[in-house]
């Protein structure tokens, strides 16, 4: 039986935990879960379904491959767990909602203090792992481990959704999507007319965009160093494309002469904290704000003139778009119901597979 407040859900799995049962292993299947967890499963009839992975890139596996990620169905409930019934679809997230810490009941961030990013790998009740393969610990991503057929998440760590809600749409809300339309709808509170700039066309890229675009943007440029993002921004409402390795200038001196001077916006979706510094001065004199939403892999110190920000520029960093996941992701949910950002979302899916699987090869 499940332990106490917790949840299980399901998913059919990804490369790595099938290369274990290729090699003779049991069935993947977490047993331990305690206390505010659930055990989730994702359901396999879903063919065409992708995932799209943090920050600057999407990530999509084959679509004959018949593996969903993200959105979950509750397969156990745990002690304690008052909102999750078997069977409710779910969507997972890297961060949680408790409700009740500081940062929770302020309505002014989503950094929860009991349930905020994990990345040791453990569960946030205890410290542990729900997970082994003979005798030894696997450890979860993010508090989440999509790619895994069975997973334990804490209760607070799971949305419940709408099931009438197409899941191979929705899934994409668990981060790359949520974390763009929120950086220019939240975080930057983007203006009609005003002009953006945007530096990485990926998943999270690509929802800046449409969150500027739906936000009546008059200009957005996107900054990549792929040529094949500039036809797919333009789905996306992107205007203006530049690819740094094309240029014989900087690309701040570029973005000043399209803008007049600066966009009012910049967005850093790379990853990079050298590309903040140029995202910063791309942006306008006196007004002009940076949202950073990339997570480095390496050197995560900015370093910016001061100037930059003495003359009214603004650095500003923005984790999953600044959702709060129980009270805003069933609103973004509503939304696609509504058809507001349907297409989008259906595009995201096409752009996802039509690109190389970084798991499966």
């Amino acid at each position: 039986m499940p332990s106490s407040s917790s949840i299980t859900l399901y998913s059919w799995c990804a490369h790595r935990l099938c290369c274990f049962q290729n090699a003779g292993t049991a069935r993947f299947v977490p047993q331990d879960f305690r206390a505010r967890s659930i055990r989730v499963c994702i359901l396999r009839y879903y063919p065409d379904v992708v995932a799209s992975c943090c920050y600057a890139s999407p990530v999509a596996h084959n679509a004959d491959s018949g593996i969903p990620l993200i959105c979950r169905v509750v397969e156990s409930v745990g002690e304690g767990v008052a909102e999750f019934q078997v069977g409710d679809h779910v969507l997972t997230v890297f961060i949680g909602e408790c409700m009740s810490c500081k940062h929770c009941v302020s309505g002014k961030s989503n950094m929860c203090q009991k349930l905020g990013l994990e990345r040791r790998g453990v569960m946030h009740s205890d410290q542990k792992t729900r997970f082994s393969i003979r005798g030894e610990p696997v450890y979860h991503y993010c508090a989440v481990s999509s790619f895994s057929e069975y997973t334990v998440v804490h209760s607070g760590c799971a949305v419940k959704i709408n099931p009438a809600v197409p899941m191979d749409r929705i899934c994409l809300l668990s981060c790359g999507v949520s974390a763009g339309l929120g950086a220019a709808w939240r975080v930057a509170d983007i203006s009609k007319g005003s002009s953006v700039v945007i530096f990485g066309l990926g998943t999270v890229g690509l929802s800046v965009a449409q969150g500027a675009k739906l936000r009546g943007a008059s200009m957005i440029i996107g900054v990549d160093t792929n040529p094949e993002k500039q036809e797919k921004g333009k789905a996306f409402g992107v205007t203006d494309f530049i690819n740094p390795e094309e240029l014989m200038e900087p690309v701040p001196q570029v973005v000043k002469r399209l803008t007049n001077g600066g966009a009012d916006y910049s967005f850093e979706c790379v990853g990079d904290t050298g590309v903040v510094s140029t995202a910063l001065q791309s942006c306008s004199d006196g007004w002009g704000l940076t949202v950073t939403l990339g997570v480095p892999k390496a050197k995560p110190e900015v370093s910016a003139h001061y100037a930059l920000l003495l003359s009214g520029r603004t650095l500003k960093g923005s984790l999953f778009g600044g959702w709060r996941p129980k009270s805003d992701l069933p609103l973004l949910v509503d939304k696609y119901a509504n058809k507001v950002i349907k297409q989008f979302v259906a595009e995201a899916n096409i752009l996802h597979r039509r690109i190389i699987p970084l798991f499966i090869n």
